[in-house]
């Protein structure tokens, strides 16, 4: 009796501890970028100029230039997803290559919030896996910090990344998948 309880404390902790990641965007040469959008500071006057395209490997390309002309200064995207359920999740993991720059990482709880919850990173130039504890995403209106609770939703039906460094830059986010652990 006491070996059999032993192996299934052993079980239960194994498959608690080795939850499988859920994947939420994957990319490949066969990916399609119908729900992702670019959205540059043009909506407010700004110059910037952002795009998103899949390589030959079969990553995600995040590229443009970030100009500050006319009180510019920000390049997006976001991927609009049904709604994805994260209730027994606790972080966003993303495979990147980046180019040694700060950007945001930016989820939404609910389509009809204005603000959206950030969390900066930064990209080095080689593959990293960069995790982050979805607990400690800040809300955000507009740059703005907003007095409210950091993230706590069980859903999230927006992902996007920002780069807006105040400064004019070139820039290049290589992404090959973004997962909940």
């Amino acid at each position: 009796m006491y070996k059999q309880l032993i192996l299934l404390l052993t079980i239960s902790l194994s498959c608690n501890s080795f939850m499988e990641a859920k994947t939420l965007y994957d990319f490949s040469d066969k990916s399609s970028l119908r729900y992702w959008s670019v959205i540059d500071d043009g909506v407010m006057g700004g110059n910037s100029k952002g795009a998103l395209r899949i390589n030959y490997e079969g990553h995600g390309v995040f590229t443009g230039y970030v100009s500050l002309e006319n009180y510019g200064g920000f390049s997006s995207i976001r991927y609009r997803p049904r709604n994805i359920t994260i209730k027994d999740f606790k972080y966003i993991s993303i495979r990147l290559f980046g180019d040694d720059k700060y950007y945001q990482l930016r989820i939404k709880a609910d389509y009809y919030d204005r603000h959206v919850y950030v969390k900066q990173f930064f990209a080095l130039s080689k593959w990293q896996e960069i995790i982050i504890p979805l607990k400690e995403m800040e809300p955000s209106f507009r740059g703005r910090k907003l007095n409210m609770d950091y993230f706590n939703d069980n859903s999230i039906v927006e992902i996007g990344f920002l780069i807006g460094n105040k400064v004019e830059e070139d820039f290049t986010l290589i992404i090959d998948k973004i997962s909940l652990k």
